[in-house]
Parts: C-alpha cells; structure tokens; sequence
C-alpha cells in the first residue's frame, strides 16, 4: 500500500530525532496551512450577464480540480517523476544528497485488518511493544476512531532498523477513506502525535439516460449511476411526484450529478445533482441547480420558478401506498370507519420527514395513534404522523423544524396491524386527501435574477448534452471490448 504525501507527515516526524534532519531546518508540513489554491469555477458562456457558480459550494470544504463541460480534466501539477512535486507539496526544500540515506532506516510492514481484529491485537502480533501500541492509539483517536476501521483494509507500520535485528516503532499510516489519509508518528520525549491529510480531488460531471421498465432505482443501475444519486433525485422531485402511482414502464429519467475522484482515479463520493428530467407519460418535468444573488441554492423548472412546494406529497422515501384516503373496512375493529389519511407501508426504522416548515404542536403517545407527532405550518395547514417507533432527535413540543427533517421512524405502535407510516394533512383542524391538496408552489426568479437563471439553463443544456454522448461513447466502447473479448475466447469452441 502506497499513501505518496500522506506518508510524509510520518517520515518527517520519525526523522526529527536524526541530527542531520534536525540541522537542516525541516518541519512538519502538516504546520503549514495548505498553499495551493485551487480554482474550481466551472466554464461558462461569455456573456453580459454574470452566471451564478454552484461549484464552490459543491466542492466543499476539500481542495479540488473542476472538470468542466465535456469533463475535460486539466492537470496543472509537474510531470510524474518531476522532483519539484513533492516540494511543492511540502512547501519546503528536499533534503540534501547524504541525508536521504536516513529513509533507508525506515521499514514498512502493512497488516490487514481481519473479522474480529483490534488494532491493539494487531499492533501487538506485529512486534509493537504493548506500550507503543497503546500510546499511538491513543493519538489516533484525535484524528480518527478505531472502531471504524474495516474488514480488509490496510495499515502501514513503520520501523526505525537499529543495531543488530532491532527494530523501533516509529508510526502507523492508514486511509480511512478515499478522500484522506492519517498518520501517526513518534516524537521524541514527547510521545506519538497524529495528523491527518484531505487528499486533492477532482470533480467531474457525468450525465446518464434511460428508460424506466419497472422502477426508477433499476433504470438508474442499469446506466451506473450511484443509488445516493438516485435518492437524491427522488427527493427532489416528491414535491410533485408520487413515485408509487405516477411512475410508469416506458417513463424515462435524465440526470446530470457532479463525482469526485482521487488523483489515482478512484472514486471518492457523489457531488449535487445539477440537472434531473422526468417524462412521465408524455409530460417532462425538469429541475436545474442554481444558486441565486442572495446565495439560496434551490432547484428551479425551467421557468425559473421552485420547485420547492409549501409541503412535501410524500414524507418518506421508498415506501408504497397501503390504503388511501376514504372510506374503508378496518383492518381491526372490523367495521367500515373514514380513514383520514394516506399509509405507507415501509420497514420499521424507515426515517419520516417533516413535510414542511413549522412548529410541533403534539408529540408523544396518542391512543390508537400509537407514537404521534403533529405539526402546525401556518394558520390554516398542520400534517400528522402516526404509529412512529421512536422520534427524531431533538423532537420536542414546541421546537421548530425545516422541511426534510427528520422527525421519526416508522413502526407499529398502537392500533397496527404492521409497520406503516400513517400520513395526515388538515386545514382548518379538518383532514383531507393529502395526495389531492393543492399546494401553493415556492419563489420564481424575476428581472436580472432571471436572465442570469435563464443564460445558467443554456449552459446547463449544453453541459448535459456533452456529457451524455462522452458516457455513451464511453459505455459502447467499453461494450464492444467485452464483445470483442468473448469472441476471442469463444473460437473453436461450440458451447460458446
């Protein structure tokens, strides 16, 4: 296992002890603020209007390189094998001709972590002295918890080779994750000290189409596109969609969502969705992400109006409609009874969202509504939900919550033949049909706001159409690789 740069921040802390390291005037580059700045603007049309730019807020708090439109990357750091890279990394000076000789004290020993293992078990079956294994956990936990660590994954330990077979420990390095590395290192008459490094990485935009033949989540799969993103989408759109009535085989989705890559091309995490489309029988549905002059991020159709609406249709993701609003023959008391809301049935522990912005007016045990929570959103219009097995966190009377909170978790508390969501909505202390409320629609750009979305919308038109051909070409080449493979190894052979 190779970390690169984020061995450094234990080969320099092992080597401080070393006179000649010591006189050179080397420090610990993790004591200098990172230097590089990193433009991670996207192109955009050359216009009078100045476009809004969603990518450095979507970038986050890690350094990244943009990839823009046809996912061009630019690599804009020294040539492999060049010597000024790892200088510029470090921000200082290489050690001097007779003093790299020290590295060459340094062994590396990389364990797996196995089912059942600890890294004291495994520091300990490594010849780490129990003390030494102890103190360096210790410090490791200022940066990174033990417990997480997984089946499978690698840890570097390092060795300062000294007279004879002797070896001392000097630190451990490891990768939590693809977007960081942390290392642990000795210092001498101080202990162990650990440090941590958020690896550069680089965002490229990927674009992916296809047709729905039995949900939404399949058809994503089918074109790779990573189920977070698939999440993402659903949400977006369950102001206006109810994804268990009005999805149907021959439907067809687009989407366009930002990934963010190592600098060895692995995969680190989903960015935003900047583009989504939905042609459900016939009527397409767009969204595009901007960020307007005030800095509110919303997603817009394509008249620049929110597609954020006063409520959510439905509060809960994944789930189908088991009975709907009317009158009904209960399950229980086994009589016809009005049955005043939507259930969705879902596993229990399934999260259950606000459906809007307001003030918890009841939350706790309610009769036949099992655990019970009820918000009011304005004068007119409160939702409740019923039969919940726990509540959210920070739930209390009174508290305020934003639409998409988490409130509760589906159960089957009170009167409850299985785990379900029970979903009301009442205006004027009245329920009604949740699924045919008309729900007033959020802002809608105006004036220079909108000119500036509308010039976002051809640019964000233009990226998407890029995009989706480069993934095609991708995906056919790619598929006749394979074809052209099977051939070969099919030739002579009949069962093929």
């Amino acid at each position: 296992m190779r970390l690169g740069v984020a061995a450094i921040p234990a080969l320099a802390l092992c080597l401080a002890s070393v006179p000649n390291f010591a006189s050179a005037g080397w420090e610990y580059p993790y004591n200098h603020p990172t230097r590089t700045p990193v433009d991670s603007a996207p192109a955009a049309a050359k216009t009078g209007v100045e476009l809004v730019d969603l990518d450095k807020e979507a970038a986050g708090s890690h350094p990244v390189t943009a990839a823009v439109g046809e996912d061009a990357v630019e690599d804009t750091g020294a040539p492999a094998g060049d010597g000024s890279t790892l200088a510029d990394a470090l921000d200082e000076p290489l050690p001097e001709e007779g003093q790299t000789e020290a590295l060459a004290d340094l062994d590396r020993k990389v364990v797996e972590v196995g089912r059942g293992d600890t890294l004291l078990g495994l520091l300990v079956n490594a010849s780490v002295p129990r003390i030494d294994a102890h103190d360096a956990i210790e410090a490791l936990r200022s940066v990174f918890d033990p417990r997480k660590l997984q089946v499978g994954q690698e840890i570097a330990l390092l060795f300062q080779r000294e007279s004879g077979s002797d070896k001392r420990f000097m630190g451990l390095e490891l990768e939590p994750d693809a977007e960081s590395a942390v290392s642990v290192a000795r210092i001498e008459g101080e202990g162990y000290e650990a440090a941590t490094i958020d690896k550069a990485l680089e965002r490229r935009k990927t674009a992916a189409s296809a047709v729905i033949d039995n949900s939404l989540f399949e058809a994503g799969a089918s074109v790779g596109v990573p189920i977070p993103v698939m999440a993402a989408m659903i949400r977006a759109y369950s102001y206006d969609v109810d994804f268990q009535r009005d999805v149907q085989p021959g439907d067809e989705f687009q989407v366009m969502y930002e990934r963010y890559f190592t600098d060895d091309g692995a995969a680190a995490r989903d960015g935003d969705i900047l583009y989504a489309a939905l042609n459900l029988g016939g009527k397409q549905m767009e969204l595009f992400r901007y960020k307007t002059r005030d800095g509110i991020v919303d997603y817009f159709n394509r008249q620049g109006e929110s597609i954020r609406k006063a409520l959510l249709r439905t509060p809960i993701d994944g789930a189908r409609v088991s009975s709907k609003f009317g009158m009904r023959r209960h399950p229980i008391l086994g009589f016809s009874k009005m049955h005043a809301g939507t259930d969705f049935a879902a596993p229990t522990g399934t999260p259950i969202y606000a459906a809007g912005n307001g003030v918890i007016e009841e939350i706790g045990p309610k009769n036949g509504y099992g655990n019970y929570v009820r918000i009011k959103h304005n004068q007119q219009i409160a939702t409740a939900y019923a039969h919940l097995s726990k509540f959210g966190t920070g739930m209390r009377r009174g508290g305020r919550v934003q639409q998409g909170d988490i409130i509760g978790y589906v159960g089957t508390t009170g009167r409850s033949t299985g785990p379900h969501l029970h979903y009301e909505v009442m205006r004027g202390g009245r329920q009604i049909n949740p699924m045919s409320v008309d729900l007033p629609t959020g802002v809608a750009l105006e004036g220079r706001e909108l000119v500036a979305f509308k010039h976002h919308v051809e640019e964000t038109d233009r990226q998407f159409a890029a995009n989706l051909q480069s993934s095609q070409q991708v995906a056919q080449s790619v598929g006749a690789s394979g074809e052209a493979e099977h051939t070969d190894a099919c030739q002579g052979d009949r069962a093929c």
